[in-house]
Parts: structure tokens; C-alpha cells; sequence
């Protein structure tokens, strides 16, 4: 049911409007069918399998496309922007979401998603994090609405501020959720910041694992009896840290990376499918609520911190 549900979600995102990506869809598709119907419980297992292995697997394909050799596209002062706003975002999000008592790991998730990649970054925590699908599904809801919000925002505002062609593209590549939301707001105003803003984006991407490695030791840190089990990750997190590690210093054939990048969001598309089956709308408007407020809150002082930051190193 759930490959069903995620092919179907694949091949109709192309003719629906950008704000609906084909991960956002096969969420919605399941989440419908979950609470609609009420599924066998011999389904359960498979549903499950799907929802689990599925989505580990998808972040190995997902690494491929993750290449370190970005960052040396940077100045000194844009990488040092990135990475200390990267590692201020994820302390935030970590203290925070426990602060504010966000409902499981949903505020986790939304904050390292929006301090990364979306989408693809939330799909590489939750696996170690999420013991609960329906954090997963809240989180992805979130991030992806946010991303298509500020995509929308952002150029508009930066219109109304004399930002230079690197500060437009700093913002834009250093905030917004995922690489498509980039593209359409950097672009949306002209090449040069578009250009710009896919840089610092495909920088910002390269850092998930560093990423992934200092929010699992946050989490985990107090669980811990020796610094040796600091490195006791998940299979799928050191596969996905050695693939990236191999394809930016080995030259492997675009055609070979394309099949993998297609891999990579069918079966994580699938994946999505599965965990909106799981995911119940009772929750999601319980839990919902409160992780979009967290999502405001992020994303505004990840915003506000790429700015602060602009002024005092650039």
C-alpha cells in the first residue's frame, strides 16, 4: 500500500503546484488513506517496515548528492557564517524544544530541518530520534510550509533592504528549507542571487553530517557511560557520513549520481507514504499547533542570526 501511495505521489507532484513536492504529497496521501480507512491489522507490520527501513535506506541514496568540495566554493566569511549559525541553530533548537516542552521530537525535528535541508535532513534524524511517525509527519508538514512561506517572503523583503548580491544570496542559501525553495526566491529576483543563493545552499547541505553527529551526541550525551559510545551511531548515519566522505573526493559519473538522486526520492517518497499512514489527524492537529509556533519561532531567529552575523563578519 505504501509503494502504491508513494508512486502515485511521485509522478503527480510534477503537475501540481510547487508548494506541493512529491514528500508533502505522499504524506498527505497517507495520512488521508490512515484516517480514512481502516487498515487490516496484518498491514501493520508492513506499514512499519516501510516506514523504518524505507527511510534509513533512502538517506544512503540521499548522501550521493552530498559533496564537501562545495564549501570550498565559499569565502572564508560566508563559511564561517554558515557553520556558526548552523551550530547555534542546533543548540537553540536542542534547549528550546525542551523549554517550551514541544510535544516528542517534533521540535527537534523542526529545527534541524530548518537549520539544514528540510526535508532530507529531517528524514536523516528521525530515525535515531522519532520514536513516535506522527513527530515525523508534524515536522515535515511544518518545515515544508515554512519553506514555501519564506520562499514566497523573503525576495520581497530583501527588496526593501540595500543587501548586496553575496548578503541576498548569504540570506536566501543560509534560511530557506530546502534546495528548490532557494532556486525560486534566489531566482525569482535574478540570476546573480539565485546563483549565489545555490551556492551557500549546496554548502549549507554538505554540513548534515557534522550536523547529524553533534545533535546525536546532544541527545545522547547524559545516556552515555565512556566517550567511546559517543560513536555508537546508527548503521544507516555512518554509511551516509563514508558515501559522503567517498563521492567528494572520488569523480563518480553524473549519470551514476542521477540514478542514485532518483533512488533516493522514490523510496524516500515511499517512505513518507508509510509514515502518513501512521499519522492521525487527531494528532496532528494536537501536536500540529504547537509545532508550527516552534517553526515561526526558528525560523525567524535563524533570520534574524544570518543578518546579525552579515553585519559583524562581512
Amino acid at each position: 500500500m505504501a509503494f502504491i501511495i508513494g508512486l502515485l505521489a511521485y509522478f503527480t507532484a510534477p503537475y501540481l503546484p510547487s508548494l506541493f513536492n512529491n514528500i508533502l504529497i505522499a504524506l498527505l496521501f497517507g495520512m488521508i488513506v490512515g484516517n480514512v480507512i481502516s487498515l487490516p491489522a496484518d498491514f501493520h507490520s508492513g506499514i512499519s517496515f516501510t516506514s523504518g527501513i524505507l527511510l534509513e535506506l533512502s538517506i544512503l541514496f540521499l548522501a550521493f548528492n552530498i559533496n564537501y568540495t562545495h564549501i570550498a566554493a565559499l569565502g572564508a566569511s560566508s563559511f564561517v557564517i554558515m557553520a556558526v549559525m548552523i551550530f547555534l541553530m542546533l543548540l537553540f533548537t536542542f534547549y528550546f524544544a525542551k523549554k517550551v516542552n514541544c510535544p516528542g521530537a517534533t521540535g527537534w525535528l523542526v529545527g534541524f530541518g530548518t537549520a539544514i535541508c528540510g526535508s532530507s535532513a529531517i528524514a536523516a534524524l528521525a530515525p535515531s530520534i522519532a520514536k513516535n511517525k506522527d513527530d515525523v509527519g508534524i515536522a515535515m508538514a511544518v518545515v515544508n510550509l515554512f519553506g514555501t512561506l519564506g520562499m514566497i517572503v523573503l525576495p520581497f523583503v530583501l527588496l526593501k533592504f540595500d543587501f548586496s548580491i553575496a548578503e541576498a544570496g548569504l540570506l536566501l542559501g543560509g534560511s530557506l528549507h530546502s534546495v528548490g525553495n532557494v532556486a525560486g526566491a534566489g531566482y525569482g529576483i535574478n540570476n546573480e542571487i539565485g546563483e549565489a543563493a545555490i551556492t551557500i545552499k549546496l554548502a549549507r547541505v554538505a554540513l548534515l553530517s557534522p550536523a547529524l553527529i553533534f545533535f546525536n551526541f546532544l541527545v545522547n550525551r547524559n545516556n552515555v557511560k565512556n566517550w567511546k559510545e559517543h560513536f555508537s551511531l546508527p548503521w544507516y548515519l555512518w554509511g551516509f557520513v563514508g558515501i559522503t566522505i567517498f563521492t567528494s573526493f572520488i569523480d563518480i559519473p553524473d549519470a551514476v549520481l542521477a540514478v542514485m538522486e532518483l533512488l533516493g526520492k522514490v523510496v524516500l517518497t515511499i517512505a513518507m507514504a508509510a509514515i502518513g499512514l501512521k499519522v492521525s489527524f487527531k494528532n496532528l492537529y494536537r501536536s500540529g499547533k504547537r509545532g508550527i509556533v516552534f517553526g515561526t519561532i526558528v525560523f525567524a531567529v535563524q533570520v534574524m542570526l544570518i543578518v546579525f552575523l552579515m553585519k559583524l563578519l562581512m
